[in-house]
């Protein structure tokens, strides 16, 4: 892929899930879930993200997101950042976001932002999007 072809564009992707607890292998689980999703979902190649910025509330601290996305198949190489969410009082507890840049090709119009287990809730506009009806019957 080249960068300069007027056939890619940059596109960011939201996507968020939460683990039932606060330990290194739930959050492994849980991340991987969501990456696999981000992936499968999109048609992305992880080497057309640009960067991935990870954000976990503060009842998660076990493990880093980030270090579990570097061990992924061709993510050794994205530039990845964790950061702690900001806190609300009644948000959403144990909850890992992210949002990622990525090149995509410009005929690729329907993006899915994955929104997993107890996350669902934060964007149930977009998971009753079309784009996620037809991607769920493939």
């Amino acid at each position: 892929m080249s960068n300069s072809d007027a056939g890619w564009r940059v596109r960011a992707i939201r996507g968020a899930t939460t683990v039932s607890e606060n330990t290194a292998e739930a959050i492994w689980d849980a991340v991987n879930e969501l990456l696999d999703e981000l992936e499968s979902r999109n048609r992305l190649d992880p080497n057309n993200i640009i960067s991935a910025t990870f954000s976990a509330t503060r009842d998660i601290d076990a493990i880093f997101p980030a270090q579990i996305a570097r061990q992924r198949p061709q993510w050794n190489n994205v530039p990845l950042l964790d950061v702690q969410q900001m806190h609300v009082e009644g948000s959403l507890p144990r909850c890992i976001r992210f949002l990622i840049h990525a090149y995509l090709p410009v005929l690729h119009t329907e993006i899915h932002h994955p929104y997993l287990r107890g996350a669902k809730t934060l964007r149930p506009d977009w998971e009753a999007s079309p784009a996620s009806l037809s991607s769920s019957r493939e």
